[in-house]
């Protein structure tokens, strides 16, 4: 059997499952991620744009949003230590956030409000404001002039998915933590209450605890221990220009659809919400879409030229709050899953979640409280 000794094994190598994995880590346990692909971090953790913010954020509960504080408060340093510990920059900019849907301004504000005091910001210091178009030709002069108003949130942040991706990984691994890419769990064996191994290719393999952070796929793989889970794929499209460095600085929304700048000139443009299964190709339909909102934000886009265009799947839930809760028939299997468009900002907060669970069997993190708002419904 190829797993011994394993004190947690982790089914899904993406930004859930190995942030949980440093968690457990940084407490001392043995811990084995099991990967699908060829390499962690290959699907929706990948794809993503990296905003540090739900979008729209007053729309989601507030067991998203308690998350959400936790990931704001501490990208930061997060994103230093592993830059320091790989040499890997995860590019974390403080770059703010333009909303230019203002309609829904008072809900926002108010939303503000109250998220401000969770992340202890000084009383006269807005995290929103509303702005007028003198102040948005300051933030963005390239910005379309069709735009009078914007939802202003100069503390939002990003990162750069692909570039953390690949530095939490060496991060891990120098850690002692094991990542097994190629290597996909193809059913979970269970006797008397417990998960006693799980089947792959290579064989089984077995642990004290296990943790399902499989995304878009870990309903299906829990089919067989009896849990139906309300979580589905849901593509998202996005293509990539490329400009100079420095052209456009803010993180642009409008409708649906947004533009994030990267540091080295490119401009990711995003992006599409599609209920079609399993499936992960692009279309034309969606490139044209994405390019035509992209042009009526910021204009000079219409002659950059785009680079690239690419899918994935993202694990849908019914309103953008995860599970993360023992399986109820087996008391050694904790799933975290669920966290649709917003995985990169919630899932610091869900991995604490994750691993005070598989350590104690309850919520012990700061902020906790006697009742899990993640449990299985």
């Amino acid at each position: 059997m190829p797993g011994n000794n394993i004190d947690t094994l982790i089914i899904g190598g993406g930004i859930i499952g190995l942030l949980t994995a440093r968690e457990l880590a940084l407490a001392g346990q043995s811990v084995t991620v099991l990967e699908r692909n060829p390499r962690a971090g290959l699907e929706s953790s990948w794809a993503g744009g990296g905003i540090l913010s739900p979008l729209y954020p007053w729309r989601y509960p507030d067991a998203v949003t308690d998350l959400s504080a936790i990931g704001h408060l501490e990208y930061p340093g997060l994103a230093a230590e592993l830059l320091e510990a790989t040499g890997i920059d995860p590019e974390y900019i403080r770059s703010g956030h333009l909303i230019l849907d203002t309609e829904e301004q008072d809900e926002a504000k108010s939303w503000a409000k109250e998220f401000s005091k969770k992340i202890r910001l000084d009383s006269k210091i807005k995290y929103l404001s509303r702005i007028g178009r003198r102040e948005i030709s300051v933030l963005e002069p390239e910005l379309s002039e069709n735009f009078q108003a914007a939802l202003w949130l100069p503390y939002v942040g990003q990162v750069r998915n692909p570039r953390i991706m690949k530095s939490l990984i060496q991060d891990l691994i120098q850690r002692g933590v094991k990542i097994i890419t190629d290597m996909p769990v193809e059913k979970i064996n269970t006797s008397a209450g417990k998960v006693v191994n799980v089947e792959t290719p290579a064989g089984k393999w077995s642990a004290g605890n296990y943790l399902v952070a499989a995304g878009a796929w870990s309903a299906t793989l829990l089919e067989d221990t009896g849990l139906t889970l309300n979580i589905e794929p849901v593509r998202g499209q996005m293509i990539l220009f490329k400009t100079e460095p420095g052209r456009l600085n803010r993180i642009i929304m409008n409708n649906g659809k947004y533009i994030i700048p990267r540091k080295d000139g490119h401009i990711v443009a995003g992006s599409t919400l599609e209920y079609v299964g399993f499936d992960k190709s692009t279309t034309d339909d969606a490139g044209h879409l994405l390019m035509s909102e992209a042009v009526s934000i910021v204009p000079f886009l219409a002659k950059t030229p785009v680079v690239s265009q690419w899918a994935g799947l993202r694990p849908g839930s019914a309103d953008g709050t995860p599970t993360i809760d023992w399986h109820p028939q087996l008391d050694n299997l904790v799933i975290c899953s669920g966290h649709f468009r917003n995985g990169v900002i919630i899932g610091l907060g869900s991995a604490r979640i994750a691993a005070s669970l598989l350590q104690y069997r309850s919520l012990k993190y700061a902020g906790s409280s006697s009742t899990n708002p993640y449990k299985i419904k």
